[in-house]
């Protein structure tokens, strides 16, 4: 079958459904006299009648009859094909990478994807774990999600969280026979639960700021960890000062298992972004995490 038969026959269906040439061209958007020159064609390429006209209406023939059963619900089928395949080109789908420090994944990012992967079971997501910064380009990922002050210029930033602060606590036993830091200073006799940055390799000297000064402290310590959270039980075991995030602590200050230090030389940091590259083409599943993940406005 040509491309013309197909065309035609469609026609052809249009009149039969509608029991009419006028209602039919309506449809189709051409001329009554068009179709009807239409129709008349493909019946002398068939070789049979396919309409009974009369001045009142028109109705198939028998061979007409055969041809819209065989032909209509082919179509019908096509076109559930075809709306399933928009459907699926409408519905998020697919891998989205992300890497991403565990305090960003436990305060900001988990937080609210959990909802939406429930909604969305065709979106997957691959969350690395890394305190370090990657090249999110050539690593393949999708995206990475770090502090508004650390973000390269030639990426596309997405505020996803509010400021937060590290704060200095211990365990209160690990002051029983020693001093309470008074000032940053103070840190380099004490024992302290270091951070290794993975950019650099060296360890994380910890950054402070009072009226307008700012100070970084190289601490010392029998531990170094790499998860906030590892931290955080490391300074209850009474295993050293731990500088972590604040929202990490807040639990452990009120029942008395964490002692707070140098509170007023602890700074707030700019929260966190998503970030990506500007050239970047979005997919239906990134820009859903993305829109999840977005900090609403109050």
């Amino acid at each position: 079958m040509d491309r013309q038969d197909l065309n035609d026959i469609l026609s052809f269906i249009a009149v039969a459904e509608q029991r009419s040439f006028t209602k039919a061209a309506a449809k189709l958007g051409t001329s009554q006299s068009t179709l009807s020159h239409t129709v008349k064609q493909l019946e002398a390429r068939l070789g049979f009648r396919l309409l009974t006209r009369t001045t009142r209406n028109v109705s198939p023939t028998e061979a007409g009859e055969r041809l819209l059963h065989a032909f209509v619900p082919r179509l019908q089928e096509l076109a559930g094909e075809l709306d399933d395949l928009r459907s699926a080109r409408d519905r998020p789908a697919g891998t989205v990478r992300i890497t991403l420090s565990d305090h960003a994944l436990e305060s900001v990012v988990w937080p609210k994807l959990r909802p939406l992967l429930l909604d969305y079971p065709d979106v997957k997501v691959e969350l690395n774990i890394d305190n370090g910064f990657r090249n999110i380009v050539e690593e393949r990922f999708d995206a990475g999600v770090r502090l508004g002050e650390s973000l390269d210029k030639d990426m596309i930033a997405v505020r996803i969280g509010p400021d937060w602060r590290l704060v200095a606590v211990a365990a209160p036993s690990y002051f029983v026979d020693r001093p309470v830091p008074d000032i940053p200073q103070d840190l380099v006799s004490h024992v302290c639960i270091n951070t290794r940055q993975s950019r650099s390799g060296g360890l994380y000297a910890w950054e402070f700021e009072k009226d307008g000064r700012e100070l970084r402290v190289r601490v010392d310590g029998q531990i170094t960890l790499n998860s906030s959270s590892a931290q955080v039980e490391a300074a209850k075991a009474g295993y050293g000062i731990a500088y972590v995030p604040e929202n990490l602590v807040e639990d452990g200050i009120a029942d008395g298992s964490l002692t707070r230090v140098l509170d007023d030389w602890c700074p707030m940091f700019t929260g966190y972004y998503l970030y990506y590259p500007s050239k970047r083409q979005n997919s239906a599943a990134f820009s859903l995490v993305m829109n999840a993940l977005r900090t609403k406005a109050e």
